[in-house]
């Protein structure tokens, strides 16, 4: 029989899946590096190559408990992380989520893709913040769904516009994506705000799907509003995890947890919980951290507060940007990000993918592409603030040059 050679090509499930914050940018910088060129890597939110470690008694708690987490879990979750999640809330006002109402997992982006499987059929609709962060669209297409995003308006600090919003819901619609506080914008929602979400959800009878990772992370006055603590007639699934507010971002230690409306949603966590058995189980030793985490010192609050180094390095990173001609900055309340913008009429930007890899050869700055977080515009990059005030000086001083020259080149000076 003759033998039969054909190209292996990838699922068609992935034709219209993007990630671009770990895409064709990433792998020019990955070029670079090994060309033997130093990059300044300002295009993902990850603490630990900054300088921001884990507390001590998470480390130690979780080396203290290696000798019973070599088994599988309850696919859940271990009772004690499910209950200190289910105890968390409660302290938050939230009195309906139940240790049993809590799914632990691999960081929330592996919960993300579970609810989501669960949630839809192919071509259900899912409302998402444009921007967002794009493993909410690419985890929606893979699920067989449909992102349909939805307008923030960046004059008023990237706040929802609640009519564009319900202007977006069709027949098909199944649920509206919440990023509070936001990547990549830093905006945290008012009450006002979250209040006009739920009566679009409430009145199309749509799922609130809300991510909350960057909760503990705000700037001054900025106050976070769980979703869950809104109303009780909505299915909320809130997401949330250690990666951020804790520095562990390699443990992979998120969850959902489930509130509101459950008596409606029966067959749909039957669902969920069929996807936790098919994976066995989350990672357990981070699991025996959780409890840690969210009874002990909150030492997140040390690096926000006044002298704080993160807010030090947002206020920082926003005066720098805002120095610069043609650059105008929304102040980010929380989170870790900026989302600058460039002035279309200085800087005539036709892809701003090609943009950023121009700046990366250039100064060796490695940022993110407003169209990676699904922004329709080409005129937006997002920089993470995580690096030390000398390294974004600097960093930023190298954007400066760069922009310089590009205004020079277009004739925009």
């Amino acid at each position: 029989m003759p033998r039969t050679y054909r190209d292996i090509r990838q699922s068609s499930k992935l034709l219209n899946v993007r990630y671009d914050v770990r895409g064709p940018i990433l792998e020019e910088a990955q070029r670079l590096e090994a060309a033997g060129q130093r990059i300044m890597r300002l295009n993902i939110g990850n603490p630990a190559p900054f300088g921001f470690e884990a507390p001590n008694e998470i480390l130690k708690d979780m080396i203290a408990n290696l000798p019973d987490a070599q088994g599988y879990s309850d696919s859940k979750g271990i009772t004690s992380a499910r209950r200190a999640v289910s105890q968390y809330y409660e302290t938050e006002g939230i009195m309906d989520i139940r240790s049993d109402d809590v799914y632990i997992g691999n960081g929330v982006s592996e919960m993300i893709s579970m609810v989501l499987q669960a949630l839809l059929d192919d071509g259900d609709e899912v409302l998402i913040p444009a921007p967002d962060y794009p493993l909410w669209t690419g985890a929606t297409t893979l699920s067989g769904g449909h992102a349909v995003h939805y307008r923030t308006v960046e004059e008023e600090g990237w706040v929802p516009d609640l009519e564009h919003i319900e202007s977006r819901v069709s027949e098909r619609t199944k649920a509206i994506v919440i990023i509070n506080p936001n990547n990549p914008t830093g905006a945290v929602y008012d009450q006002e705000t979250l209040e006009g979400i739920f009566e679009i959800a409430r009145r199309y009878g749509l799922v609130v799907l809300s991510d909350e990772i960057y909760e503990k992370i705000l700037y001054e006055d900025a106050k976070h509003i769980h979703a869950a603590s809104i109303a009780d007639d909505v299915l909320v699934l809130t997401f949330s995890g250690l990666s951020k507010a804790y520095r562990v971002a390699g443990y992979r230690a998120g969850w959902v947890a489930v509130s509101g409306a459950k008596h409606r949603a029966t067959d749909f966590l039957e669902g969920l919980t069929l996807l936790a058995n098919m994976r066995m189980c989350s990672n357990v030793p981070a699991q025996h951290v959780i409890q840690t985490a969210l009874g002990g010192y909150q030492s997140i609050n040390d690096l926000i507060l006044p002298g704080g180094r993160l807010l030090e390095q947002r206020n920082v990173a926003t005066k720098l940007l805002r120095d610069i001609p043609g650059v105008t900055v929304q102040e980010p309340h929380g989170a870790l990000y900026v989302f600058p913008k460039l002035d279309p009429e200085l800087y005539p930007i036709k892809n701003d993918e090609s943009f950023v890899i121009e700046l990366l050869r250039q100064q060796q700055i490695l940022v993110s592409h407003g169209g990676a977080f699904n922004y329709p515009d080409t005129d937006h990059f997002r920089l993470v603030t995580l690096p030390s005030v000398r390294q974004l000086t600097d960093g930023i001083g190298r954007i400066a040059e760069f922009l310089e020259d590009y205004r020079y080149r277009h004739a925009t000076v």
